[in-house]
């Protein structure tokens, strides 16, 4: 079933060119150094259009076909949009990846989506240097942000100078695949969601309808473009609706509200850690200067910070339940009634939920169970896992996503988070996987065992530490060990502490009791 009809990224976009082509799309801030005034692009729908024809024909003429993946090693910027509607249009698929990542992640993701063209910018090609003979199948390297080509890398911008505006011979079907967007699991590799043109334009509207968005919101797009917050939320309810993007390079704690009134945003997506930055910062008189209507947000805070973000922002806030695999929120406050922003809210208009035991049985409202969600692959969820049939069936059974959340039902009938059961760490709003981190330090000649959790953290919602058996008559330092987890991991995976034992809790099939160490840092 195709809920959304027969539309794809390019008949949605199109749409909106021919009916307000000299409407404001996209608003881009780009500070050249920090000291710099902030330099502003600025794109009507039509412009818009026409970069995304040019760079769908870029991709022909660098011999993309169909299905072909292409790699986006970018920050925020107007060339990620365009060659992610570009690929759209021409049936190519993008695969962003986090511009933290290290040489190592690097290499598995490029490979395992058999990805043939990288794309960076300027400080990314040292790292494409190291990666080249690594990566047989990457046949261009593009770079964007510069005029200039830069030894084997072309510069995307006099590409697609050059490009025709011919449109593409390609027809795309919503259920063709336009992205993989790789998400960290409880094993030691992440797994590649398959995104749809079904699948963006069905989230565009489920978040649009939950926010009550309309032709002229505004969307203050601060998170990175390489997650699926920014595509899912910002970028797709603004575009089906006909409103306007306005784009960062980067989350700023002191500049977010000067940023929300200079660009007349009425509507924000967050996370918990920068609000917690956003709070710690000294009042300043632009913190009122702002429309913002409504900032919808995940992961808890706490009842203080909640009140002191209504008292000195007075920005409305609804917290919201989603994740890669699922495209929308089934969970959220209402739009328009009564919100308990301590629990993900209720079930969102269309959604079918339920919370069950580890057998599958529903669980009685105030007992914690995994939430289930339930939903058509390929339009409201992921079509599946890209090259791992398991890990998709494990997942989606019977149409039901088992998210590997847990959750109650309290007893208001709001839903409240409860842990991760994926044993999931959250960083500064990026998902690490313990099991990650426990195979880089296992790696380390000096260590015979490792178990990692997340520990709570004021301003990053979650720190990570390890804890770690030596080899009998072994040595190594705190210092030492996340010294080789810095040099294999992005900076946020790699552990802040560093706690030696002898030996680490397990059951009786010999699985380490991460909860007894948990619970050790609760008591």
């Amino acid at each position: 079933m195709n809920v959304v009809g027969p539309r794809t990224l390019g008949q949605v976009l199109a749409a909106r060119a021919r009916a307000t082509p000299d409407k404001t799309w996209l608003l881009f801030e780009e500070r050249p150094n920090a000291d710099a005034a902030p330099v502003v692009r600025q794109l009507t729908y039509a412009d818009f259009e026409q970069q995304v024809q040019r760079a769908a024909n870029v991709l022909v003429e660098l011999g993309l076909r169909p299905g072909d993946k292409l790699v986006l090693h970018l920050g925020n910027c107007p060339e990620f949009l365009f060659l992610w509607f570009g690929a759209a249009r021409c049936g190519a698929v993008i695969v962003p990846v986090n511009t933290l990542s290290s040489p190592d992640e690097l290499e598995y993701l490029v490979n395992h989506s058999e990805s043939v063209v990288f794309v960076t910018e300027p400080s990314g090609l040292p790292l494409v240097e190291q990666l080249l003979p690594r990566c047989p199948a990457v046949r261009h390297v593009l770079v964007c942000r510069t005029d200039a080509d830069r030894g084997p890398a072309l510069a995307f911008s006099r590409l697609l100078a050059e490009a025709s505006e011919t449109p593409s011979r390609h027809e795309p079907e919503p259920l063709d695949v336009v992205a993989i967007l790789y998400t960290s699991g409880t094993t030691s590799k992440p797994k590649g969601c398959l995104i749809t043109h079904a699948n963006y334009v069905h989230v565009g509207e489920a978040v649009s309808t939950g926010m009550g968005l309309g032709p002229e919101d505004r969307f203050l797009t601060v998170l990175p473009l390489f997650h699926g917050n920014a595509q899912y939320y910002a970028t797709m309810s603004a575009l089906v609706v006909g409103g306007s993007v306005a784009l960062m390079e980067r989350f700023s704690a002191s500049r977010y509200w000067e940023q929300a009134a200079r660009y007349d945003c009425t509507v924000g997506s967050l996370f918990a850690a920068p609000m917690r930055m956003l709070l710690a910062q000294p009042p300043r008189p632009e913190e009122r200067g702002h429309r913002l209507r409504l900032v919808i947000f995940a992961q808890n805070l706490s009842r203080e910070q909640l009140a002191e973000w209504d008292a000195r922002f007075g920005a409305p806030l609804m917290q919201i339940y989603g994740m890669t695999e699922q495209l929308g929120h089934p969970l959220a406050n209402p739009f328009d009634g009564p919100r308990d922003n301590m629990t993900v809210g209720l079930p969102s208009p269309g959604w079918q939920v339920r919370v069950v035991d580890e057998r599958g049985r529903d669980v009685p409202d105030g007992e914690p169970g995994q939430l289930l969600v339930r939903g058509e692959p390929g339009t409201s969820l992921m079509l599946g896992y890209f090259k791992n049939p398991e890990a998709t069936a494990e997942a989606i059974r019977d149409g039901w996503l088992w998210t590997g959340d847990n959750v109650r039902i309290n007893a208001n009938g709001y839903f409240e988070f409860v842990d991760r059961a994926k044993d999931m760490i959250k960083r500064s709003g990026e998902n690490v996987a313990a099991g990650e981190v426990e195979g880089v330090l296992k790696d380390h000649p000096s260590v015979f065992d490792a178990a990692v959790i997340g520990v709570p953290d004021q301003m990053r919602d979650e720190a990570i530490k390890a804890f770690v058996v030596l080899r009998e008559g072994a040595a190594a330092s705190e210092a030492e060990l996340i010294a080789w987890c810095a040099a294999r991991l992005a900076n946020f995976r790699v552990p802040e502490l560093v706690e030696f034992r002898t030996e680490l809790p397990r059951t009786s099939v010999g699985k380490i009791q991460k909860h007894l160490l948990r619970a050790e840092r609760a008591g």
